[in-house]
């Protein structure tokens, strides 16, 4: 199930692991399983791939790394197929993402002796890189009325939706601020006005999917499958600069 009309579908890259997403999703349908038990299990998978880096087992690293983005597929379809969107299950997924992707880092770091200096900007660039990729997403969505679970800005505690306590969403409403909070901030005020313009076309979707977190972790995957571990680092940090790019072709061409 698309989060998106079809005239406003796009190719995204960073979403390759969707099919198997949504295999993983049908197989649980009828089951006891939740999406918050699916999201668990792509921790489980990031955990992995993390203890193999560490032992310098570089293809399962990747191995992981990729079934990772295919189990966090899999716990936004098994919402839509049990029609059990969740507050908790949204701000869940995404702090998980963003503490996985700083263990990969701090892993990746260990291996290679690499400068905690450039291991941080490369986790900032990392995280920036999916906040403006989340950040006109969700303003695509919103606007064609696509799935709606996301917000723009997220300024106030939501109203727990049906199946979930307030107490839970705010809780984790407040976490996801916590860590989330400066990307956010930076990311709208970098481009406050793109709320306000056409649906984006799906050319421009499909160019900024780089920044998807599946697409990051699939270049990360690629060079530890090739034995480049040491080029992860300054790679991310050379991707980052296409921020400013995607952001000046929204202000130039996309009104």
């Amino acid at each position: 199930m698309s989060k998106l009309p079809p005239k406003y579908q796009f190719t995204d890259l960073s979403d390759y692991g969707r099919s198997g997403g949504k295999w993983i999703a049908e197989k649980l349908e009828d089951t006891s399983f939740t999406p918050i038990h699916v999201t668990l299990l792509f921790v489980v998978s990031g955990i992995i791939a993390i203890y193999s880096i560490l032992n310098g087992h570089y293809i399962t690293a990747a191995f992981f790394l990729i079934l990772k983005s295919v189990i966090d597929a899999a716990d936004g379809e098994l919402a839509r197929l049990k029609k059990t969107p969740s507050y908790v299950g949204r701000y869940l997924d995404s702090v998980c993402d963003l503490l996985l992707n700083m263990f990969f880092l701090l892993a990746i770091m260990y291996v290679t002796d690499a400068s905690w200096i450039w291991t941080v900007l490369a986790f900032i660039g990392l995280q920036l890189q999916g906040t403006l990729y989340n950040f006109y997403y969700v303003i695509l969505r919103n606007s064609v009325d696509g799935d709606l679970t996301s917000r723009v800005r997220e300024n106030s505690v939501p109203v727990a939706l049906e199946g979930e306590t307030q107490k839970m969403v705010t809780f984790f409403y407040h976490l996801y601020k916590s860590l989330y909070g400066v990307f956010d901030f930076v990311i709208y005020h970098m481009d406050s006005k793109a709320r306000k313009c056409e649906p984006f076309p799906s050319w421009f979707m499909t160019l900024l999917s780089v920044y998807g977190l599946g697409f990051q972790l699939l270049v990360i995957a690629l060079l530890l499958l090739f034995g480049m571990i040491q080029f992860v680092i300054p790679t991310l940090l050379g991707m980052s600069i296409l921020i400013f790019a995607f952001i000046g072709i929204r202000k130039l061409f996309l009104k």
